[in-house]
């Protein structure tokens, strides 16, 4: 596991703060840090993000895995546009996600830091010092601020920024659990723990509420899944096969 910022110290670290978008990734962290005895606040946002079917996921995997505090932000991106997930740029589709080299559109303009800065302010707030992201470094479509480095830039700000850690309350750190993982390990991780996957989306370009199966984050999903011979259980426009 990465963690960012400092030790782990079950004993003074209970509380924390996980971004849950209603994706794989995070409904595996949200597992991770349950299982690690940490009382999970979770923080979803309404971005303006063309997928917002994601929200949907996010209340409900927050409810099957008993997180009572789930808080909902509602900012706009949209205003600043320069994604396909902010704009009406067009999504694409059928590209392999691991062969290119250039940073894909659907990249948001500095979208984790913003998020994270949220998620600062409400750890700082509640008197957690754990910020849990599912980041992840291996299997993932390239996005800059997904990366260790970043993670670590943004621990040592938050720990500059902050009375709480000024003041000498506490030291922040971002715990990224799935940093290093690829997706079907992640996928191993998260069925040993339990993880309701049918009620998650990851699709960016989502269809009647379902996956659309050939995104970016589709083709990683399904891909990863099937390395396990497994069929993954969420909805998508071709049933549940997968």
């Amino acid at each position: 596991m990465a963690t960012v910022g400092h030790p782990l110290d079950l004993w003074s670290m209970k509380k924390c703060v996980l971004l849950l978008s209603g994706g794989l990734d995070s409904a595996t962290t949200l597992a991770i840090a349950k299982s690690q005895g940490y009382v999970v606040s979770a923080l979803s946002f309404d971005y303006g993000q063309r997928h917002s079917v994601e929200l949907d996921s996010a209340k409900k995997v927050a409810a099957a895995m008993g997180v009572t505090d789930h808080r909902v932000a509602k900012i706009d991106l949209r205003i600043f546009g320069g994604s396909a997930l902010t704009s009406d740029l067009e999504v694409p589709h059928g590209d392999d996600p691991m062969g290119r080299s250039e940073i894909p559109i659907t990249y948001v303009p500095a979208r984790n830091t913003v998020f994270l800065s949220f998620a600062l302010a409400m750890a700082e707030t509640i008197g957690a010092f754990d910020i849990f992201i599912g980041a992840n470094q291996v299997d993932y479509s390239g996005y800059p601020d997904c990366r260790g480095e970043y993670l670590d830039a943004f621990a040592a700000m938050a720990n500059l920024a902050t009375a709480a850690s000024v003041e000498g309350r506490g030291t922040f750190s971002i715990q990224a659990p799935l940093l290093d993982l690829t997706k079907d390990q992640i996928i191993q991780r998260g069925l040993q723990l339990g993880v309701p996957y049918e009620l998650t989306i990851s699709c960016y370009d989502p269809i009647d509420g379902k996956a659309c199966t050939t995104c970016d984050s589709c083709q990683i999903r399904r891909s990863a899944f099937a390395k396990l011979n497994l069929s993954d259980p969420a909805p998508s426009i071709r049933g549940y096969d997968g």
